[in-house]
């Protein structure tokens, strides 16, 4: 697995601290980008909560997630969480150590009171005694939240730095663009009071035994969820149900719990549900597809995504590679990153009027946008949602396993024509046969054999996609061709008017 060191530098610990006025929550953020560009310590919200100790403990629950690994527990993980301001909200964000679980806070406008929610994305401090802090917190007494320094710690000079230094494993921020994917193609499926929401989480298992990690359908029945052992029509896949655990933190706050999947295999209607049919074993059992689980609370959405096995993390779904693997989608996404505002909501159908593209197009845009974290995806509203993750823009594409050994291939020359649908690749000593049907690619790999596309085309049958779009190896001057590209679409926009003052 590639790792690298990301360095998050504090101004000084976060801290929860009382004042004659209540308490103050003091969350302080490391380098980020905001509407005016990069800034060491941005300031994103300074005001008070509306309902104090359910936020504390929704944060507590995204914390939890950031600092655990529900696979191969003997390594702790310890990232801070994502914090996004997107004028009416904030967004906190976490993935799991193990990065099959994905935990996203929404604290709404209702959550929020008196003070405007500025634009970035950076990552706060969320330490072992603020974390102590937060847990210990009781009653509705009058608690200040601020995002970013006050202005003692803006015009201080030459203080004292609060640095951690974490190792940052590429398929963390390849999980943002797999969980966004996936996201994507879910639908509601499910909606429970909160006395029968609460009931049915207590009832699943628990502990790491077969029976608590062995994939596991639900299906609505009545005001609740039953347990079946098959997808059946409206069944939702809850693989590890113990990694459900960090949504204990609110249930007694909850008002409700939505649930959103694909279609099931065996299901009909819906978005998602061709792929999960089509990723069926060679023995057709049950197929494990990703879920996501929202607790609604006062003036917030805590919601956890999970990916279809415990051991299996989102960074090698492979839903982004067709996105990445054409040139096509990344002029559109140099073009469609410039209209971004940091909504909290993006229409595609109003991205694609201003940039002139079709949606199709622009859908495709702001999934390769996904995978450089700059957007993000909204069950509870369907739609997408702009944010800035504080990494390198090609990070995750560069370090792409698949993508990376396509691109050799191609730029090897290894896939020839055949006739028809028909295409050979060379790999080493062996030939491939990769053949088209309907759109859809299939090899004779043992990748395709093991998840018949469940987890995006093998290496051969995009390399083959990557010829018959006409799509080149990578150039080594990827970073400065693109900052050029993106560069040279501002200028051309401000010229025609379309937009005005500076990189937005």
């Amino acid at each position: 697995m590639t790792r690298s060191v990301q360095a998050f530098a504090y101004a000084r610990p976060s801290a929860l601290e009382s004042s004659q006025a209540g308490r103050l929550l003091g969350l302080e953020t490391a380098g980020g980008l905001t509407p005016a560009g990069a800034a060491s310590h941005p300031r994103f919200f300074s005001g008070f909560l509306t309902s104090p100790q359910i936020a504390a403990h929704a944060l507590l629950a995204v914390a939890d997630v950031a600092a655990a690994r529900y696979y191969q527990r003997l390594r702790p993980a310890s990232l801070d969480p994502v914090v996004t301001g997107n004028g009416d909200r904030l967004r906190f964000e976490s993935f799991s150590g193990c990065n099959g679980v994905y935990a996203r806070l929404d604290v709404l406008r209702e959550g929020l009171d008196g003070a405007d929610t500025g634009h970035g994305t950076t990552n706060v401090d969320v330490n072992t005694p603020l974390r102590e802090a937060l847990s210990r917190l009781t009653g509705d007494d009058p608690l200040h939240l601020r995002v970013g320094p006050d202005e003692l710690a803006v015009t201080t000079v030459g203080g004292s730095v609060v640095e951690k230094k974490v190792p940052l494993p590429d398929r963390w921020l390849r999980g943002f663009a797999e969980a966004q994917v996936a996201c994507a193609g879910f639908d509601l499926r499910a909606e429970l009071p909160a006395a029968d929401a609460v009931r049915f989480l207590r009832s699943l298992p628990r502990g790491t035994g077969a029976g608590a990690r062995a994939p596991m359908w639900v299906v609505p029945a009545g005001r609740t969820l039953r347990p079946t052992t098959r997808p059946v029509p409206g069944a939702v896949c809850l693989a590890g149900p113990d990694r459900l655990v960090a949504l204990q933190r609110v249930l007694r706050h909850a008002t409700a719990l939505r649930v959103y999947g694909p279609v099931a295999a065996g299901g009909t209607g819906g978005t998602g549900g061709a792929r999960g049919a089509a990723a069926a074993r060679g023995g057709g059992g049950p197929v494990a597809t990703a879920s996501a689980w929202e607790v609604v609370l006062p003036g917030m959405r805590l919601t956890l995504t999970l990916s279809p096995d415990p051991s299996r993390g989102f960074s090698g779904e492979g839903g982004v590679l067709e996105a990445l693997a054409t040139d096509e989608a990344a002029q559109d996404a140099e073009l469609v990153s410039v209209l971004l505002v940091w909504e909290p909501r993006i229409d595609p159908a109003d991205l694609a009027a201003q940039a002139g593209l079709s949606v199709e197009r622009v859908r495709a845009a702001l999934t390769r946008l996904g995978t450089a974290g700059r957007v993000g995806y909204d069950v509870a509203e369907a739609a997408y949602f702009h944010r800035e993750l504080p990494y390198d823009a090609d990070r995750a594409e560069r370090h792409n396993p698949r993508l990376v050994a396509a691109r050799e291939l191609v730029a090897s020359g290894a896939v020839e024509a055949a006739a028809g649908d028909l295409a050979v690749v060379v790999s080493g000593e062996r030939r491939y046969q990769v053949r088209e049907s309907d759109g859809r690619l299939s090899c004779t790999c043992r990748w395709w054999a093991d998840h018949r596309g469940g987890r995006g085309p093998c290496k051969h049958a995009l390399a083959v996609r990557m010829v018959r779009r006409g799509a080149a190896a990578e150039p080594e001057g990827l970073t400065r061709t693109r900052a050029e590209t993106r560069t040279r679409t501002v200028a051309d926009m401000r010229a025609a008017g379309t937009i005005d003052g500076g990189v937005r």
